[in-house]
């Protein structure tokens, strides 16, 4: 989404595409994986502007657009509901794990 509201300064982001996902992975490329994530995340904030915000793109969903804090807010809540998925199942797996794992306290 991020790569949509601004092509062309964040070109290099389909890179990532080529990615293989979603498959076992040892920890050590887990940890790579999420940091050139993060890393492109960083980038992609660092271009958004306030004005981007109400720019309509289009979706799989809604081929006529949706504005963009509209599809920021929607990957929000979708990371939001897979934490907490996977806190629920560490839990059931008897994983040691509470509220400070859940929210980060800043």
């Amino acid at each position: 989404m991020l790569y949509a509201a601004h092509p062309g300064e964040l070109a290099h982001f389909a890179e990532l595409q080529k990615l293989h996902v979603n498959h076992a992975c040892g920890a050590d490329e887990a940890c790579e994986r999420i940091a050139a994530y993060r890393a492109r995340i960083d980038e992609g904030f660092a271009v958004l502007r306030d004005d981007d915000l109400g720019r309509m793109l289009p979706t799989v969903f809604v081929p006529e657009g949706e504005s963009v804090l509209t599809l920021l807010l929607g990957n929000l809540e979708h990371l939001i509901n897979h934490k907490h998925q996977l806190f629920m199942y560490l839990k059931l797996a008897g994983v040691n794990v509470g509220t400070p794992d859940l929210y980060r306290f800043r």
